[in-house]
């Protein structure tokens, strides 16, 4: 049985047996109609390099001015800082190498997995690190948008008010959820201009805070030895957990032509994600140089012309927008993953009213920045050894996938493994998320993180372990699959 049904939509084609066919024309004009059924070669459009803008569009926000200016806070100087922004952002060219599957299979990543985890194994898979993480960070970045956007209403002299602040939030989750709804084609089609309109604003802003920057600047005392590693741990494991949440990059790759290259696949999707993020969160630990990122929104504007200051705001919360929308998009289909025979957009917009909910506790009830932080550095938990054994598993099958395979669930199917469970994934992902939780130094310290007086190494070990523990057990047990598939 198939866990998907496609939208009613006109001019939409017959509807198959086991998963839905809509037309291109159909497509385009509004609502998208797939979810995570298989994408027919006629259907199938576009150039590699339309994936700069989206990955862009999505890098260039609020929450990554936030982040570099965290590092800073935590005791950094600028140029190490810096640096780990740049090392942790490297991690931009793994999420690159999960978009090569989408062409090939002409699926998403949440159907992708089916070869890593099994049937069965793969909807508890996308039930935590699929849909639950993708509402955690969708509740962050529009907590993030909305405290941007309360400075607005300030400004427009009305009160802030918890309803007012409470209808801010709804409205900007409005929007959002309106193009993770009309889905992957609006995506492509609006990000460019939104790229486009972010730079600009940015580099406004990245001009006034580098003449404020203390390019010398250095803590007092500043951080040595095992305190510096410790540090320059967390900190890139903080910077890390924005490349690795985006496991389901193949979900914006999956409408390009079979025959695309998988570097140029690969590389528009690092670049666009790995760009944006390095410039805006370097911008981010420069103004930590000037003033105080414990209130980033209020202090870097104080560096801004005045008149400049509502643009650098609304900015803000079209960024967390463009992010957002992404993120909703991949939690409506992990949703559909999951097994509950769902319409994608309903399952956007479910995703939508447990992301408001959240974000109404972080941003009434919790402290934001502790909020983020906590977040962020737990999600490395999962995120680094689930990215590892998706990357190990398309090296090792050479990017090959059977996508009319994957879409099959049946306990026949190619993918059902044993009992609807692939021991190898199963088995590399809980190794790989046992050796992050004993070496992690964040919300607890692990015995391994105590040992090494709390470096905290849950990054690369949970890494290491669970591509190691995946290359293992695949080729000792085999893929139970064909790994060639479709050339």
């Amino acid at each position: 049985m198939a866990s998907t049904l496609p939208d009613p939509h006109p001019g939409a084609g017959p509807t198959p047996a086991g998963g839905a066919s809509v037309s291109g024309a159909a497509e385009r004009a509004g609502v998208e109609a797939h979810g995570i059924d298989l994408i027919p070669d006629s259907e199938r459009r576009g150039r590699p390099r339309e994936l700069f803008s989206v990955w862009a569009a999505a890098n260039v926000n609020y929450l990554s001015l936030v982040v570099g200016g965290a590092l800073v806070l935590m005791g950094l100087s600028l140029w190490q800082a810096l640096a780990v922004i740049v090392v942790g952002n490297l991690f931009w060219l793994l999420t690159g190498l999960l978009a090569v599957p989408g062409p090939v299979a002409g699926a998403p990543s949440e159907v992708v997995t089916r070869a890593l985890y099994g049937v069965r194994g793969n909807r508890v898979n996308n039930a935590v690190t699929g849909w639950l993480i993708s509402v955690c960070y969708f509740a962050l970045n529009l907590a993030a948008a909305a405290t941007a956007a309360f400075s607005l209403v300030d400004r427009a002299g009305l009160p802030v008010t918890t309803a007012v602040k409470a209808a801010v939030v709804v409205l900007i989750a409005a929007v959002t959820l309106a193009i993770g709804v009309y889905g992957h084609a609006a995506i492509v089609r609006l990000y460019l201009p939104i790229t486009l309109v972010l730079s600009a604003v940015f580099a406004v802003v990245g001009v006034a805070v580098l003449r404020h920057t203390d390019f010398g600047y250095t803590p007092g005392p500043p951080l040595t030895g095992r305190d510096l590693w410790a540090t320059v741990a967390a900190g890139t494991a903080l910077i890390a957990s924005g490349p690795l949440s985006y496991t389901t990059s193949a979900d914006f790759s999956r409408y390009l032509p079979r025959t695309t290259p998988a570097k140029a696949v690969a590389g528009w999707t690092a670049l666009g994600g790995f760009v944006p993020s390095v410039l805006v969160c370097g911008v981010g630990a420069c103004a930590a140089t000037a003033v105080d990122m414990n209130d980033p929104e209020t202090s870097l504007q104080t560096l801004l012309p005045g008149w400049f200051r509502p643009v650098f705001l609304l900015a803000l919360v079209l960024g967390t927008v463009a992010l957002n929308a992404l993120t909703s998009y991949s939690a409506g289909l992990a949703l559909q993953a999951v097994g509950l025979r769902i319409r994608r957009t309903l399952s956007v917009l479910v995703d939508g009213a447990v992301a408001v909910s959240l974000t109404l506790y972080a941003l009434l009830v919790s402290d934001f920045l502790d909020a983020v932080g906590d977040v962020l550095q737990l999600t490395v938990l999962l995120l680094g050894p689930s990215t590892a054994v998706y990357a190990t598993d398309i090296l090792l099958r050479r990017g090959r996938y059977d996508g009319p395979g994957l879409a099959d669930e049946s306990p026949g199917g190619p993918f059902w493994y044993t009992g609807g469970v692939n021991r190898s994934g199963a088995l590399a992902l809980t190794a790989g998320v046992t050796a992050s939780a004993l070496s992690v130094d964040s919300v607890y310290t692990g015995p391994v993180a105590a040992a090494l007086g709390g470096v905290d190494l849950a990054l690369p070990a949970g890494l290491l372990v669970a591509s190691a523990a995946y290359a293992v057990l695949f080729t000792r047990l085999g893929p139970a699959a064909p790994r060639t598939g479709q050339p």
